[in-house]
């Protein structure tokens, strides 16, 4: 493929075109000189500057690991021990709508508003809620999803686990939020969506968040089998014997998609089959919901629309209730897992 390397005076100019605001220009020989040192970090590949030694728990205990990654290890394990220890039910419900009052749309989004019913629902029977509100990509300074570079598709042990494509500090690709999702999945009994439809998919918040999470579905946990991202060596661990660990498997999930003209039901599906892949359970048919709100309705209208649909706001308090109710029922032992204890034929 082409290679995508710039030379000096390409890099330099995208790098200061960071600074186009007027207030900057008493500070150009200051930008000159980080523009130097961010070229040098480019033009070597110091993609994790800062490392050290992986320690005993690691296959290769001197192998140096990036301390964002092991950062992002430990955020993990303390949400997993959060998960194991609670005592309550823990559910995460994810705003997916890119929508705010914040940014260029000046409205707040039809997603939010039903993500507050949910998580009131849920509180009122005994459940702790986070809330991820994706819309924070287009409003939050400094907030970013970077896309999946499908390390899988080479082969499943190069994709680590947490993952460990970003921060990559030599292009620039920072602010990496996954690091801060991981745990809220990570420490929840449940999960919840609730996502408008965009074009028949799933907005592109929640699509970036999805492919990032490949990693929680036969990703490998420790980096110093594969050195890094040795291709090669990946693919010789995976044609030995990879056992595709399921790090979020057993959760319960609640998935709610709203449109307002086509679509609906085909994400509503995709969702569905995409969490029940990665081993979750769903809680059941209740807690899973497409509708249509202000169907071929004007949009500048469609707030209104929400408000008089009291049916949808009841069946999106039904689903968050449905999953409070299979929470519960997990932890008092009287919901487990169909199938669990089967040998899956095809592993992959």
């Amino acid at each position: 493929m082409p290679t995508p390397r710039l030379d000096e005076e390409t890099f330099k100019a995208r790098y200061r075109g960071r600074f186009t605001d007027p207030a900057f220009d008493a500070l150009s020989v200051e930008i000159d000189r980080i523009a130097e040192v961010a070229w040098q970090a480019y033009r070597d590949g110091r993609k994790a500057p800062r490392t050290r030694r992986a320690g005993e728990a690691f296959a290769d205990p001197d192998h140096e690991l990036s301390t964002d990654w092991l950062a992002a290890r430990e955020a993990i394990a303390r949400a997993r021990a959060r998960h194991d220890g609670a005592q309550r039910p823990r559910a995460l419900v994810i705003n997916a709508s890119p929508r705010s009052e914040h940014t260029c749309p000046g409205e707040m989004s039809k997603s939010w508003r039903l993500a507050g019913l949910a998580e009131t629902a849920l509180a009122s029977q005994g459940i702790d809620v986070d809330i991820l509100d994706l819309s924070r990509l287009t409003s939050e300074y400094g907030r970013e999803i970077h896309p999946c570079k499908a390390c899988f598709s080479t082969a499943a042990p190069l994709c680590h686990w947490p993952c460990s494509c970003y921060p990559n500090h030599s292009l620039g690709q920072a602010h990496d939020w996954m690091n801060e999702i991981y745990p809220l999945w990570v420490g929840a009994h449940g999960i919840m969506i609730i996502t408008p439809v965009h074009w028949y998919q799933v907005s592109s918040p929640l699509k970036l968040m999805i492919d990032r999470l490949v990693c929680a579905d036969g990703g490998n946990p420790d980096p110093t089998l594969t050195h890094g991202k040795d291709a090669l060596r990946a693919k010789t661990i995976e044609l030995g014997g990879w056992d595709y660990p399921r790090h979020l498997a057993g959760r319960l999930y609640s998935v709610v998609v709203h449109g307002d003209v086509e679509g609906a039901e085909n994400v509503r599906r995709a969702l569905s089959d995409w969490l029940a892949f990665m081993g979750l359970t769903s809680a059941g048919s209740r807690a899973e919901l497409d509708r249509y709100i202000g169907y071929w309705d004007p949009y500048a209208t469609s707030h209104e629309a929400l408000d008089k649909d009291e049916a949808i706001r009841g069946e999106v308090a039904n689903a968050a209730l449905s999953l409070a109710e299979a929470l519960h029922a997990r932890r008092a032992g009287r919901l487990a897992p169909v199938g669990a204890g089967l040998e899956e034929p095809r592993r992959k």
